[in-house]
């Protein structure tokens, strides 16, 4: 029971033994724990009271965790099977036409499409790797055919978000001026042609992420459209982001937009959009091996590229397996081309200190100590008109704050165009 004292604000417990059940509670069900606790302060429905100098009304409340379980009914769609990852992650195999991208209007009652006839032109098999390179298919276990393998999306998941309306959803900014608003980037692009496609291998790191709502990820994007609002993009490679994940391991991850991340595109599978077709890679899901500092190098290859016959843009990851695609439609400007494809990091630097973040890029060593302790993208290559891999010309580089994250790039016989990039973040020359 509970006495509230309205002049002090203060509430106590008479029966000690509510602690304990309310431990036990929590452990299984923050929603649930939330909403009981709410309905167990507040003697007075529909009254909002100051606990702690925090407004609460046990109204919105309610309404919030309603929100929160009609969401996650939305996107945790039902399964045949469910198979438990040593990283605690759920991976449910979903029949692959009912996968979240079908609760779109345009593809309601449509099954996922047959790959393309052809790969682009010049794609070299001999970078190919084992397929066994995330932590969940390591059992051995994989979702059935005709099923797709979709991370589980728990209460802890959302309520770690800032809310609900961008959950799933990468902070607004505008890519260009990117001095003063939190993402930082030191990345290799081309521009001025166009573009229908890219593919480059990346090693894959565990860089340390030091505050709760920052990120580090590696990735190539594949963008069309001006750096205002109509701003096209295409992302996939890795990422490190303790808000979206609740861990420190590195996750295959994509994304997509085509308003400059206002309203439209998501993260991995958590809105409508991008079709999976592949019952072998969970998107979202921990990548395993990863790189070691002077030790063992592990790199994965991320190919995107816009299929010649249907338009559509299909993604290639790993071991030179299909994972789906992002339908035309989905996009204005990415409907024809690309006018620009990048490669390289970018973290969040939310200077919640008052001082640079110490959140890492790559391995968290600048480029110029080279192979074995700098992060690096090698055989970096373009798709043209004729849907063939090119070379980069006119390579150009950009570190917004190369005192904290660098990049260098060459090229050679072996690698092709690469690139070696990243950085710790905070130290005596970035403050």
């Amino acid at each position: 029971m509970l006495t509230h004292n309205k002049t002090k604000h203060k509430y106590y417990f008479l029966n000690a033994n509510a602690n304990m059940a309310y431990a036990s509670i929590s452990s299984k069900s923050p929603i649930f724990f939330t909403f009981i606790c709410t309905m167990f302060l507040f003697v007075f429905v529909g009254e909002s009271v100051l606990i702690n100098e925090t407004i609460f009304n046990p109204m919105e409340e309610l309404k919030k965790l309603r929100r929160v379980r009609a969401h996650l009914k939305k996107i945790n769609k039902p399964s045949v099977k469910t198979i438990q990852s040593p990283d605690g992650d759920l991976i449910d195999c979903v029949v692959s036409h009912l996968q979240p991208a079908f609760d779109h209007p345009k593809l309601r009652g449509q099954k996922p499409l047959e790959p393309p006839s052809e790969k682009p032109k010049g794609h070299n098999s001999s970078d190919e790797i084992l397929e066994k390179i995330q932590l969940w298919a390591q059992s051995n276990e994989y979702c059935p055919n005709g099923t797709i393998p979709i991370r589980r999306t728990t209460e802890n998941d959302i309520l770690r978000a800032n809310s609900l309306k961008r959950f799933g959803r990468k902070i607004r900014r505008v890519r260009r001026d990117t001095m003063n608003n939190g993402h930082e980037h030191a990345v290799a692009f081309v521009n001025g042609d166009r573009y229908y496609g890219a593919k480059a291998n990346m090693n894959v790191w565990s860089p340390a992420v030091t505050e709760a709502y920052e990120f580090s990820l590696s990735q190539l994007w594949v963008i069309s459209g001006s750096f205002g609002n109509d701003l096209n993009t295409i992302e996939a490679g890795w990422q490190v982001s303790p808000e979206l994940y609740g861990d420190g391991y590195p996750r295959f991850f994509t994304y997509w937009t085509t308003d400059a991340y206002q309203a439209t595109g998501c993260y991995n599978l958590l809105c409508s959009g991008f079709v999976q077709t592949n019952n072998r890679i969970a998107i979202g899901a921990a990548i395993s091996p990863r790189s070691s500092y002077k030790g063992k190098q592990f790199d994965i290859g991320v190919m995107i590229w816009k299929d010649p016959k249907h338009g559509h843009w299909w993604l290639q990851f790993g071991s030179g397996v299909l994972i789906g695609y992002w339908p035309s439609f989905l996009f204005s400007h990415l409907q024809k081309h690309a006018s620009m494809v990048q490669f390289g990091g970018e973290i969040v630097n939310s200077r919640s200190r008052g001082y640079h973040t110490s959140t890492q890029m790559g391995s968290g060593h600048f480029a110029h100590e080279g192979y074995g302790k700098a992060a690096y993208f090698r055989n970096m290559q373009v798709v043209d008109w004729d849907n063939s891999l090119l070379p980069l010309r006119n390579l150009h580089l950009l570190a917004d704050h190369p005192n904290c994250y660098g990049i260098k790039a060459g090229k050679n016989n072996v690698w092709g165009n690469y690139i070696y990039y990243g950085g710790p973040g905070k130290n005596a020359a970035c403050q």
